[in-house]
């Protein structure tokens, strides 16, 4: 199977230690966060989360339609939070169909 480019950038972000995982390691970052992504397949709670995440750090939300714990080959992921300004914006240009931009905000 094929990567998208963004799984790519994503990969790139778990080795370089730029990405945090789930909302209780998100809840605990004072700054830094440049983009959020949620999977499609969230509960009603945790898109809320992701909302008030999102305003928390002035950051992008993109939306990841199918298979993120597979990207992130956690089990159970549902919400990541990229922290490297250039992956961020790396992934927000190339967008695909599996990933759509939820809400806006500055990188």
């Amino acid at each position: 199977m094929v990567k998208s480019k963004i799984e790519t950038y994503i990969g790139f972000c778990i080795k370089s230690g730029k990405i945090s995982l789930g909302s209780g390691a998100i809840s605990t970052l004072k700054g830094g966060v440049k983009l959020l992504i949620l999977d499609g397949t969230a509960a009603k709670n945790s898109k809320r989360l992701a909302l008030k995440f999102k305003n928390r750090f002035n950051c992008p939300l993109i939306i990841c339609k199918s298979g993120f714990e597979q990207v992130v080959n956690r089990e159970g992921a549902k919400l990541a939070a990229i922290l490297d300004e250039e992956l961020s914006k790396a992934i927000l240009q190339n967008l695909d169909v599996n990933y759509e931009l939820y809400a806006g905000g500055s990188i």
